[in-house]
């Protein structure tokens, strides 16, 4: 009698395999997305202003007639400006209501990392970016920290929060 077995979800905090991470990098920290999440990667892109709008939203941009907003990572971590003449580049992440690009200053490689080197993110770290990150994979020669795409696009509202 044959049974049926079911992968071990993602999210498991036993994981016992490897997922692989579209990674980037911000003002010097290196993060990781889940490559299932992300859509595609772009360079600088034209944006359009929305006025009102969080600070953290850069603009819109018209991916092949599909508006996405742009939230500029440096400012959603409460990190510096980029430098003067430095571009952006754009990591377009899937969410239940639609794609929305992530502004980071470099792109990197995927990686794969065993769920062995996950560990929760150290109480030291600064709050801005503690908030947003899962855990930590201990890479041979970094640390990848790995981003929490709902709470990166989880915008404080006031008396209650929005997603984008």
């Amino acid at each position: 009698m044959a049974t049926s077995q079911t992968a071990p979800s993602p999210d498991a905090t036993d994981q016992a395999f490897s997922r692989q991470y579209s990674t980037f990098d911000v003002a010097g920290f290196y993060f990781g997305i889940d490559v299932l999440q992300v859509q595609e990667v772009l360079r600088c892109q034209p944006m359009t202003p929305v006025p009102l709008a969080p600070v953290v939203i850069e603009g819109l941009i018209n991916l092949r007639g599909q508006i996405v907003t742009a939230i500029d990572m440096r400012r959603r971590l409460g990190l510096p400006p980029r430098a003067g003449g430095a571009t952006s580049m754009n990591v377009v992440v899937r969410t239940e209501d639609g794609a929305v690009s992530l502004l980071v200053d470099e792109i990197g490689d995927v990686v794969e990392a065993d769920s062995s080197s996950f560990e929760r993110p150290p109480e030291n770290l600064d709050p801005a970016i503690s908030g947003l990150v899962r855990g930590i994979h201990k890479l041979k020669d970094k640390l990848l920290l790995v981003l929490d795409t709902g709470q990166t696009l989880s915008l404080g509202a006031g008396q209650g929060e929005r997603t984008l």
